[in-house]
């Protein structure tokens, strides 16, 4: 053989072993069927043995791609025109990245929910002192706002009927407005009336009564105005009993008198005139703003409203509610607020009763039909009515905030025309939200709703076109790509709902051992616990089929992507489905659909989504700014949220709430981000990885770690009464009698002070005395203690030391008509006082004095009467009409139920009841007054 010969041979070897070794480098679903042999001659080639009579294509090596065998050229392309360059050979191997990247990509993510998040959340402006008034005469100085707390909170605790809340405080307010009216300016009036009322309302089922309690009403006009309608400003300076209450609602009402002052003082006149509403009976339940509204003489005048209150000590001020039906609020809010922070969000939780508070306005909407803007503090609610809510650690920039937003708020509706006659402008809800503190979004509920369905029906079109390029460029059928959609979107709802049962299954597991609430202090232990778990479940279910699926035609960064799409079909058909039900805060699921669909455009206009790995850098671009935002969004849920478990009571458990708010937070952050993790060699390991860390969390629960409280801080809350009982029987004669301590857990773990507190051991569940006894024979203080009375605890003790126990004095007893009887009665008692009625032997409520809607809408007995008084205690005065079918009157007609409350009395707190409370452990807060509860029947 010539060597030309020899070297043409070793040539054609060389460029056959070259072609075997790029296809050993494929996927198995990539290779070609194995080559039997190989001549180095075009043509054909028999084979001996069996398949002699076979004659078989043969596969000529070159090195020109243009030159190659057609389909090999199709199916390995990429060997010949896409060389990986520097930047995939470090990131990229076997057409996925690189599994070391996987810490840096999930670092990648918690650095900007570090670094953006979070700081967004609690970003405050540079607050003024009194030094910068010269230079700013016009602005709001956060300093005198903290100087007006420091004088009201000076004089402690200041309960309804109080010397501190009916004397020192209005001492304390008025002052401060005479001082104000003093260096009064030339544009602006200041006119004051202190307000004594008395009424009732209904509040969920229960009356409130109240007699003689007090507002302070301050009126700011432009001088020689003739305007007829005002802008209303509320917030209430009572606090709750043992609370200093500079968080709720102290810094609120100083906050509006530093507003008061920098009006009265301005040269710029208001077009119509601000009424602000220091009210002293808020806490009883929203007393005051009931007294203002039906009947101050200013009310009738008041056609819009901003409501201030707190749940939290400092931060930045949220507005929860606006309207209703009135988006020229949302308008003026947008144009004048400074540091917008408001979610629509947060207002239909709060509406659907999530959040266990209330506030004014409800009242002054239900009662008064004014509609405004609600907005309170909820920053650091562990402390909110607590002895720890106090002024020294309620930041100055929290002042600074609120009281730029409420200055040009204020002016912004004091100046609209919309104030003139607000009905004109009563066009529907509103859909609202803050980016990042940065600026409002706001729009119509329709033209939400016409956003919420283009942007679902943009993105399932843009996904089925994806389809369609995916079968073209795949050489795959398209029904058969559209089978494989089915698979895909059923795996990824079987993933939904496996990571849903491991997250809740955790929850209650976390309950069953008496771990919960292990995240109350210690709060990026939900990331560990549930944010984890709901990640792993919903990753492994499509890792385990991408696993098993392994030989699919398709590469799996196409699968990876076809993985995206139906999430986002998923998302697009629940926002649609939600948008028909008429839920506005369904906007998160829109925006999460809408920059999913941008990069999927991006993606489809470049072409990169027929690459293997190169369509993620679109991806991860356009889903920053939903990921950023969410992550702000939620970080402020958490952060509202987390301290409210401490007063959610015992009957729910807080850590299946939480791992729900981890499922809709998780699939909300993370549900475009999870699927790339099948892009990561190894990625089952890097997935189990994310279970073991819910392991280490569980352990660190179980460790002090773990403990939810601490003391000042994150503190455990309870309800605790010296309480006396007394019942008697039809001939009223006592038939039992018995004092104690009566107990009312706020949260699931009362076994946590089992062996510290004194007799703890021996304390009983009420739930027996609930069966025998009207209302369980317990002295309820209010709504919500009668909500949950059943789980509270009663330990025998000595007797307290009480006041002048509440007494019913009967003034007359007439039978009106064969089956009915009237009665006359007298109460006197403390300041805070309850009465329970319950009809007897088939009698039935047929009248009374009292408010007539329990009767109206047959409200089931035993009727609740709350009533307290403020500056004057005299005796109330009421009468009951009640009938009986069958005129039988030789038998009781009804048991009477009186409750007293000596809230505000420390002195009375006998040394054995101080030496109980003294044996809770440090990290308690324990709200504790003496109480009475006696029964008669007549």
């Amino acid at each position: 053989m010539s060597s030309d010969a020899e070297e043409k041979e070793a040539q054609i070897q060389f460029s056959v072993q070259l072609l075997f070794d790029q296809l050993s480098a494929l996927r198995p679903s990539e290779r070609l069927p194995p080559i039997e042999a190989v001549q180095p001659v075009s043509g054909t080639m028999s084979v001996s043995g069996s398949d002699k009579s076979v004659r078989r294509r043969v596969i000529t090596p070159t090195s020109d791609p243009h030159n190659t065998d057609p389909l090999l050229r199709q199916r390995n392309s990429h060997l010949y025109e896409n060389k990986p360059n520097g930047c995939e050979r470090a990131f990229v191997e076997y057409n996925k990245i690189k599994w070391f990247w996987a810490p840096a990509f999930f670092g990648f993510w918690l650095l900007l929910y570090v670094a953006i998040s979070i700081p967004a959340c609690h970003r405050l402006p540079r607050p003024l002192s009194i030094k910068d008034e010269a230079k700013y005469p016009d602005r709001f100085i956060a300093e005198r706002a903290e100087l007006n707390l420091q004088h009201l909170v000076a004089l402690g605790p200041r309960v309804v009927g109080s010397k501190e809340n009916e004397m020192g405080a209005v001492k304390v307010l008025s002052g401060s407005v005479q001082k104000i009216r003093s260096g009064l300016g030339s544009a602006n009036d200041i006119e004051v009336d202190v307000q004594v009322a008395s009424g009732s309302y209904v509040h969920w089922t229960m009356i409130n009564m109240y007699q003689s309690i007090q507002n302070i009403v301050v009126k700011v006009s432009p001088k020689g105005t003739n305007s007829t309608t005002y802008l209303l400003v509320n917030s209430h300076y009572d606090s709750v009993p043992g609370g200093p209450g500079a968080g709720d609602d102290g810094s609120m009402v100083a906050t509006m008198m530093e507003t008061l002052r920098v009006l009265a003082q301005s040269k710029q006149a208001l077009k119509h005139p601000v009424v602000f509403l220091f009210n002293g009976a808020e806490e009883n339940p929203l007393q005051a703003s009931h007294a203002f509204i039906t009947q101050h003489k200013w009310a009738k005048n008041c056609k819009a409203l901003i409501n201030l209150d707190s749940a939290g000590n400092g931060g930045r001020e949220i507005l929860f509610q606006s309207g209703p039906n009135h988006p020229w609020l949302m308008k003026s809010y947008r144009r004048a607020i400074k540091h917008p922070y408001a979610s629509t969000m947060a207002e239909e939780m709060f509406q659907n009763n999530f959040i266990p508070s209330d506030t004014d306005f409800r009242i002054f909407r239900d009662h008064g039909a004014v509609p405004g803007l609600d907005m309170a503090y909820q920053y650091n609610g562990y402390v909110y009515h607590t002895r720890f809510d106090r002024p020294e650690i309620f930041p100055r920039g929290s002042f600074q905030n609120t009281g730029d937003n409420l200055l040009a708020l204020v002016r912004e509706i004091a100046n609209s025309q919309e104030l003139e006659d607000t009905s004109k402008h009563a066009e529907g809800h509103t859909v609202y939200f803050d980016v990042m503190g940065w600026f409002l979004v706001f729009y119509t509920e329709t033209e939400g709703i016409i956003l919420n369905v283009i942007v679902s029906l943009v993105a399932i079109g843009t996904c089925l076109y994806a389809f369609k390029l995916m079968a073209s460029n795949s050489g795959i059928k398209l029904e058969k790509i559209f089978k494989r959609v089915m698979h895909t979107f059923v795996v990824q709802l079987f993933a939904v709902i496996t990571a849903v049962t491991l997250t809740v299954f955790l929850g209650w597991f976390m309950d069953l051992v008496h771990l919960p609430m292990s995240w109350f202090t210690h709060s990026w232990l939900i990331l560990g616990l549930y944010f984890t778990t709901f990640i792993f479940g919903l990753a492994i279910v499509p890792a385990l089929y991408y696993h098993y699926t392994q030989h699919d035609k398709l590469p799996i960064g196409q699968r990876v992507q076809m993985l995206l799409h139906c999430h986002c079909l998923f998302l697009a058909i629940f926002t649609i489905v939600l948008t028909i039900c008429g839920v506005r805060s369904v906007f998160v699921l829109m925006l999460s659909c809408l920059f999913y669909t941008m990069a999927l455009i991006i993606n489809l206009a470049t072409k990169l989504h027929s690459k293997d790995v190169a369509w993620v850098i679109p991806h991860i671009i356009c889903g920053v700014p939903p990921f950023v935002f969410f992550a702000y969004f939620s970080h402020g849920f958490f952060l509202t949220f987390i301290p409210m478990f401490g007063r959610f009571g015992e009957n729910v458990n807080p850590d299946l709430v939480v791992a729900v708010f981890s499922i809709a937070v998780g699939l909300l952050t993370c549900g475009f981000i999870v699927p790339v993790l099948h892009l990561f060699r190894k990625s089952k390991t890097i997935i189990c990885a994310l279970l073991a860390i819910t392991f280490v969390c569980v352990i660190i629960a179980i460790t002090p770690m773990g403990f939810p409280y601490r003391p000042e801080t994150s503190v455990q809350r309870f309800s605790v009464l010296h309480a006396k009982r007394t019942f008697h029987d039809a001939d009223n004669k006592v038939r039992r009698q018995e004092s104690g301590y009566f107990i009312m857990p706020q949260d699931r773990r009362t076994y946590s002070v089992k062996h510290d507190v004194i007799n703890m051991t021996l304390a009983q569940k009420i739930g027996d005395d609930c069966q025998k006894e009207m209302m369980c024979g317990l002295p309820l203080y209010n709504q919500r203690w009668h909500k949950t009375r059943q789980n509270t605890l009663w330990i025998p003790a000595s007797e307290p030391l009480l006041g002048s126990v509440p007494a019913v004095k009967v003034i007359s007893k007439k039978q009106v008509s064969p089956s009915k009887i009237r009665y006359e009665l007298q109460l006197s008692g403390p300041d805070h006082m309850a009465l329970f009625i319950q009809p007897l032997n088939g009698a039935i409520m047929k009248d009374w004095s009292f408010h007539q809607a329990p009767l109206r809408l047959s409200f089931q007995p035993p009727y609740f009467i709350y009533f307290s008084w403020g500056v004057n205690g005299d005796p109330l005065k009421f009468w009951l009409e009640l009938e009986k079918p069958k005129g039988d009157f030789k038998t009781p007609t009804f048991e009477l139920g009186l409750g007293g409350h000596w809230t505000h009395h420390k002195e009375m707190l006998t040394p054995d009841f101080e030496k109980f409370l003294d044996s809770f452990p440090k990290y308690v807060d324990a709200t504790a007054w003496p109480a009475s509860y006696e029964t008669w029947i007549y």
